[in-house]
């Protein structure tokens, strides 16, 4: 009868057509795939940099709320399209090639400003608004390292609501990690995971004493000339007691702490009254300082403290607060600077 099919064809013809479709439908999903992250390349990009500063894929996807297979499948897909590897992959974290730290110095401001493009069009459609910067810093930070920077910023943009908040290493690492500062300044010694450092300034660590002191007539003093006498240092939970400490029992030199205070203008005024004796950060010796206490270098005991730039990585930076780290040092803060080491606050 016209128009009857055969249960026997038609059953070998639906197995054909299941055949044809388990086969095509893998290479049909990844052939789409590779169309759907080729029309893609912002998402390429902005996965890429993720990368590149947070050193991990799963840190990235985390980051930006993908799974762990989207993020991989967005970088092999750029790196496919761009017909060269970007990165290499390691057991801890990735490196860039020298293709990929290229892309990355071009494609970085270019996803920066795609993060930042729903506040620029507000400013530029609705007024300009006046902008906003927070730094984290500890008091010798604010006090001695941060005016001439505050004033120099202040002249170029007037415009910008600056403020300074004065907390301490774990407080300045609180606001970052809360979105509540945009970065901080100071001096590290255990850098997190999640923290990015760049160290700009390096200070010799410096024995002050007042001019009638028995070693103020001494050149060279070694470690164990400072066993007699007391020592007026920061309270033990701040580094620079941690770092005193230390070096005395590595050299097994005993040594005795006079008074606990906290504050670098209290403890020199404290040794200039004949209180005891301190070993300061550089950072805090001025002129007048010089004229009332005798200063002697002992770099050669203790470490050097550094300071600089610290934030969260993976935080874009908002204009403001890249115009201020550019009046540190311009370009500071690549990703070849977030596995440098340093001393943390105070």
């Amino acid at each position: 009868m016209a128009g009857k099919l055969n249960p026997a064809k038609s059953a070998t013809a639906k197995r054909s057509t299941r055949r044809k479709a388990s086969e095509s439908g893998p290479a049909a999903a990844d052939a789409a795939g590779r169309f759907y992250y080729k029309g893609n390349r912002l998402k390429q990009l902005r996965a890429f940099v993720y990368i590149t500063r947070l050193g991990t894929l799963s840190r990235a996807a985390e980051a930006l709320f993908l799974q762990l297979p989207l993020q991989r499948l967005q970088l092999q897909a750029l790196e496919r399209e761009l017909g060269m590897p970007l990165v290499e992959r390691t057991r801890r974290r990735i490196t860039l090639t020298d293709a990929g730290e290229a892309l990355y110095e071009m494609a970085r401001p270019l996803v920066e400003g795609f993060e930042n493009l729903d506040r620029e069009f507000i400013a530029k459609t609705r007024g300009k608004q006046p902008g906003r910067l927070i730094v984290a810093a500890g008091a010798s930070t604010i006090q001695y390292l941060l005016p001439d920077l505050v004033k120099a910023y202040r002249e170029r943009y007037p415009d910008v609501h600056l403020q300074l908040a004065n907390v301490t290493g774990k407080d300045g690492m609180a606001l970052l990690r809360a979105d509540e500062a945009d970065i901080a300044i100071g001096s590290m010694l255990d850098v997190p995971n999640d923290i990015a450092w760049a160290p700009v300034y390096h200070y010799d660590p410096m024995l002050i004493m007042p001019p009638d002191h028995p070693l103020a007539s001494q050149d060279t003093i070694r470690l164990e000339d400072l066993s007699p006498y007391g020592l007026i240092l920061p309270p033990q939970r701040l580094t620079t007691f941690r770092l005193v400490d230390m070096v005395f029992q590595q050299r097994r030199v005993p040594y005795t702490v006079a008074i606990e205070v906290g504050g670098w203008d209290v403890i020199k005024q404290y040794v200039a009254m004949g209180l005891g004796i301190s070993i300061v950060t550089g950072i805090c010796i001025t002129d007048a300082d010089r004229e009332r206490l005798v200063v002697r270098n002992l770099r050669q005991y203790f470490p050097q403290r550094s300071y600089g730039v610290v934030m969260r990585k993976g935080k874009f930076l908002s204009p403001e607060a890249r115009a201020f780290i550019d009046l540190i040092k311009p370009g500071l803060l690549t990703h070849r600077d977030y596995d440098e080491s340093g001393h943390s606050e105070r």
